[in-house]
Parts: structure tokens; C-alpha cells; sequence
């Protein structure tokens, strides 16, 4: 279950970087708002412009964690929550073995066509 946990961590910050986009959409809008009227007001246009650059840069520090993180679990390295180094440790070992059963197969028949008169 500590896989879920993990997941739904994730999720949720997915979706607040989600709310951050959205709000550095309607800062944008604020400032063109501005900037199309006739007497744009400085102070307004800075305290916008602020709150921009702050969400942008909040989203793309979030981004690159995210990133990060599936960088982490596409590589296979162990990781809180995951099975996908178990899995294909896992797969590895099989295939393994059937090598190994085929092998086997083969020099018991090379041993059988040896020992035939």
C-alpha cells in the first residue's frame, strides 16, 4: 500500500502544479489587460508581472522534480514505492532459466547421441 501513497503524493502535486499554471494564466491575462488600456497602471503591472515570474518559477522547479522523478523510475534504480527493479530483476531471472533449461536440453541430447551405438 505504500505504493498507493506515493501515487497519490504525485497526483497531488500534478495537480497543484496544475492550479500554479493556471494562475500564472491569469496573471498574464492581467498584465495584457493592462498593458492594452490606454494609462496602464505601473503598480499594478508590477505586482502582476511579480506574481508571474513567482508562479512560472514555482512550476518549472515542481516540473523538474516530476522529471526527476520519472528519470528515477525509468531507469529501474529502487525507489519508495515502486516494483519496477523487483519486476525486472524478476523478468531477468526468468529468462535466465530458460536459457539454462534450454541449455541443459541441448547437452542431454548431445549426451544421448553420444551413448547411442
Amino acid at each position: 500500500m505504500a505504493g498507493f501513497g506515493v501515487a497519490n503524493e504525485r497526483l497531488r502535486a500534478l495537480e497543484e502544479l496544475e492550479r500554479e499554471i493556471g494562475v500564472s494564466l491569469q496573471s498574464a491575462g492581467s498584465v495584457i489587460l493592462e498593458l492594452s488600456k490606454e494609462k496602464p497602471q505601473e503598480r499594478h503591472l508590477d505586482r502582476q508581472a511579480a506574481q508571474f515570474g513567482a508562479a512560472v518559477a514555482k512550476v518549472e522547479a515542481e516540473l523538474s522534480a516530476q522529471i526527476r522523478y520519472l528519470t528515477q523510475v525509468a531507469t529501474g534504480q529502487p525507489h519508495e514505492g515502486s516494483s519496477y527493479a523487483a519486476r525486472k530483476s524478476c523478468q531477468l531471472a526468468l529468462n535466465r532459466l530458460d536459457y539454462a533449461r534450454r541449455r541443459l536440453g541441448e547437452l542431454a541430447r548431445a549426451c544421448e547421441s553420444m551413448l547411442e551405438p
